[in-house]
């Protein structure tokens, strides 16, 4: 029997996939009131608001089964409640670059990530490069514009 593989996300990421999955739900009815709409219109072959309304019903289903797999598979973990001195999912961790410039992530879920706010997937480069890591340690991370080479200065649980 295959295992189920645990999905870990902070709670902001649970609750706005839960926010997200309620809204396509309340969109779910309204397309299918387009789609009979479209097809009281006649001929379906060349009935391009028919086609459109159930392309987007299949967007909106496809959405609903994923967000609902993640959700059933999530494990809600509250960064607050870890400690230790080691990197783990939900730290938020501080970087020195090789020019001594302070840089901040916090290790989150994949459907979490948004580097340019300063959340890392778990799954990503640096996130991989991070976990299991302690303060002082140096630790080289292998991108796309190259290799970069950080030391660990700080990890929090907030």
């Amino acid at each position: 029997m295959a295992t189920v593989e645990k999905m870990p996300m902070l709670q902001e990421g649970y609750d706005r996939l839960t926010a997200h999955l309620k809204q396509l739900k309340v969109e779910r009815p309204q397309i299918i009131d387009a789609i009979e709409e479209a097809r009281a219109h006649g001929d379906l072959s060349e009935n391009a608001e028919y086609h459109a309304a159930k392309e987007r019903q299949g967007q909106i289903e496809a959405s609903i089964a994923d967000i609902e797999d993640k959700l059933s598979r999530a494990q809600v973990i509250d960064p607050k409640d870890l400690s230790g001195d080691k990197v783990v999912f939900g730290a938020t961790v501080t970087l020195l670059d090789e020019d001594d410039k302070a840089i901040t992530y916090q290790i989150v879920g994949q459907t979490e990530a948004d580097a340019k706010s300063g959340r890392i997937s778990y799954n990503s480069p640096m996130g991989r490069a991070l976990i299991g890591r302690k303060v002082d340690d140096d630790v080289e991370v292998t991108v796309p514009s190259g290799d970069r080479y950080y030391q660990i200065s700080k990890i929090e649980f907030i």
